[in-house]
């Protein structure tokens, strides 16, 4: 197999062969040469330098993009695992050497100290937005503050950094995902990792009495994770949440949170949207059922929470090997997991007798039939799926559980695995076996050296999905956690039931932008540019813009006493600024002005401005902002369409 695969890409094998690293000393062949591997890195890159005089840095840094194409190639064809790996070793030798090579150049070759260029990057798993692109942020962050002041809830902030101590032990196997920050001032701190967890510090602090508060937030948050960035997954990313806390009739909060959910995501251009339901009680009386040791639970319920994106025989081989799981209690596990459907999966749950002997899992099927009653007052029930493989990785969910998925959100390569149930009353009878580019040979783990620094993992964007744009679920215990911990050992504290949802923002940006850069939609909000014909007429412009902008209608002008009006127009055009209007000075003794009406259209892919022989209508100065309100134009921009 690996004979062919080196056959098929045979130019891309010939290309990273080509690099001759031999004459790089961190990579040497020849162990005898034990002085070399013991310079330090300054000489060391000086030597490499001298040692390889006609390999250059546009030479290494072609082979180490021929390299990149290749890994990506050999994983599209699904090619052996061990090309793979190789094909993946060889590239991290070519970023070395090209790393090297270039701290040689840059150091001189007689080691003279300089002063080393600023690298102009964000940082990994970050960046940056344009005018454009933040837009389109706004449009759909304005969405989801609308719908959540519209359901009922008030405004929350809290610090982007917390006490370590507030963060540790809530978030199951993703704690390693949380940054940590250095001590300052004497106080172990770490960037919050959701809005959930300070929330719930913060209703402590306020000794849990907040009863029947409707609580939103939106801000950054921060996990180490491997970004993915055009998928919207990244270190730094926005989140929207939404929390009810109080106790209040069962599942009624529960419903007005998916009722919430399914009205923001019908008001955003997301296309089909799903919401996944489960309940936690459910999934501990499955696994108690299945004889899962109770010190197992949540590792495994971990492990079950990756059915979205792994197929089946995959996840019962972390139960079993990494997690200790008995072999014959995962396989009655999958046959729990593999259900999903409607209301109806309640009955297949009630003629299970085992099941229903189980207090947990009884209490589950109970509540979750409550809340389909009031979720069908909501009218949401096309939109919803009870999925047993649904399990959410974290510790604090105490009851409900959900999540949000589009088309875009499982990885491209597992659609084809189908490892989901096709069903509720027959469990999914597709391959469990995952496709051949999913099969990965286990990496072997390398002692490094102290202070080298990790090799990062190639990741290939096109096998990776966007994943939930929507989550959460009830946490009763979360805030009794922080109260209890406050009130010291053997004291009573208050607790407070929560339950609430995070929005994606960055996720549901990387499904909605692409659909803007389609239609052609604007950057800005300006609605009128204000031009001069002819003498300037500068203090009449900024009379005239000013008093537009105090009836509200968003105006700009060109920053130049006697512009020159092709520069105005072309000004105005850049924006697509709907609205020119100029002023002439004969026609301002007359108390009139022109407005021009500019439009756009799409041409072979391309926006254009629509050329017309209108040379514009004369407008009453006095009745100008009332003749732009009452425009289709205005109109529609004002009640929320957001014009091309």
């Amino acid at each position: 197999m690996l004979r062919q695969t080196r056959t098929l890409f045979r130019p891309l094998y010939r290309s990273y062969r080509s690099c001759n690293l031999s004459l790089i000393p961190l990579t040497l062949s020849a162990p005898q040469n034990s002085a070399r591997q013991t310079l330090q890195p300054a000489t060391h890159a000086r030597y490499m330098a001298s040692e390889a005089p006609g390999q250059t840095v546009e030479a290494l840094t072609e082979e180490v993009a021929a390299q990149s194409a290749l890994v990506n190639e050999l994983r599209k064809q699904g090619a052996d695992g061990g090309a793979v790996e190789e094909a993946k070793k060889r590239l991290g030798e070519l970023k070395r050497a090209l790393a090297l090579l270039q701290n040689a150049k840059a150091g001189g070759a007689k080691g003279e100290k300089r002063k080393e260029r600023m690298l102009l990057k964000t940082p990994k798993g970050t960046r940056d937005y344009g005018p454009g692109e933040m837009f389109c942020r706004e449009h759909v962050e304005r969405i989801v503050k609308d719908c959540f002041t519209t359901f009922g809830g008030s405004q929350l902030d809290t610090p982007v950094f917390e006490r370590k101590e507030v963060l540790a032990g809530k978030y199951g196997e993703d704690q390693k995902l949380i940054f940590d920050l250095m001590d300052q001032g004497g106080e172990q701190l770490a960037l919050r990792y959701d809005h959930t967890v300070p929330l719930a510090r913060y209703l402590a602090m306020g000794g849990a009495i907040a009863t029947q508060a409707k609580l939103w937030q939106v801000g950054k948050v921060y996990r180490r994770d491997n970004p993915v960035m055009s998928k919207g997954r990244m270190r730094e990313f926005s989140q929207a949440d939404f929390d009810i806390a109080g106790t209040f009739d069962a599942m009624i909060p529960d419903a007005e949170i998916i009722g919430l959910v399914c009205t923001i995501l019908a008001r955003l251009d997301v296309g089909e949207f799903t919401v996944k339901m489960n309940h936690r009680k459910i999934l501990d009386g499955i696994f108690e059922v299945c004889g899962v040791p109770p010190e197992k639970i949540r590792p495994i319920s971990s492990a079950v929470d990756k059915l979205d994106k792994m197929p089946w025989a995959d996840v019962k081989k972390e139960m079993t090997d990494e997690k200790g799981l008995d072999p014959a209690v995962a396989d009655k596990i999958g046959e729990y997991v593999k259900h999903k459907g409607g209301r109806e999966l309640l009955d297949t749950l009630r003629a299970d007798s085992a099941l229903m002997a189980n207090a947990n899992a009884k209490a589950g099927i109970e509540e979750m039939s409550i809340l389909f009653t009031y979720l069908t007052a909501y009218r949401v029930l096309d939109k919803l799926s009870f999925d047993l493989s649904l399990a959410r990785g974290l510790d604090y969910y105490t009851g409900i559980i959900y999540e949000a998925i589009v088309e875009a959100s499982a990885p491209p390569s597992f659609k084809a695995a189908n490892a989901f149930a096709s069903s509720s009353a027959q469990p999914s009878t597709a391959n469990d076996a995952p496709p051949p580019a999913q099969q990965k040979p286990k990496k072997e783990k390398s002692k490094k050296a102290a202070g080298a620094e990790e090799e990062e993992e190639e990741i290939d964007e096109s096998q990776v999905g966007v994943g939930s744009i929507a989550a959460g679920g009830r946490y009763d215990n979360l805030v009794g956690l922080f109260t209890a911990a406050a009130a010291g050992e053997g004291k009573k504290a208050a607790g407070l039931p929560c339950v609430g949802v995070s929005i994606g923002l960055d996720r549901i940006f990387a499904l909605v932008w692409p659909k803007w850069v389609e239609k052609g939609m604007r950057s800005k909000e300006t609605m009128a540019y204000v031009m001069a014909a002819g003498d300037g007429l500068l203090t009449e412009r900024v009379e005239l813009v000013s008093e537009l902008r105090e009836a509200g209608i968003k105006t700009d002008f060109f920053f130049k006493a006697k512009p020159k009006l092709p520069a105005q127009f072309a000004a105005g055009e850049k924006d697509e600024v709907p609205f020119a209007i100029i002023l002439g000075g004969d026609e301002l003794k007359e108390g009139l002005v022109t407005v021009k009406e500019q439009k756009w259209e799409f041409v072979d892919g391309k926006k254009l401005k629509v050329e017309s022989t209108d040379k514009g209508t004369k407008v009453k100065r006095a009745e100008l902002i009332q003749w732009i309100k009452d425009t289709p134009v205005y109109k529609e921009w004002s009640s929320g369409k957001l014009i091309a």
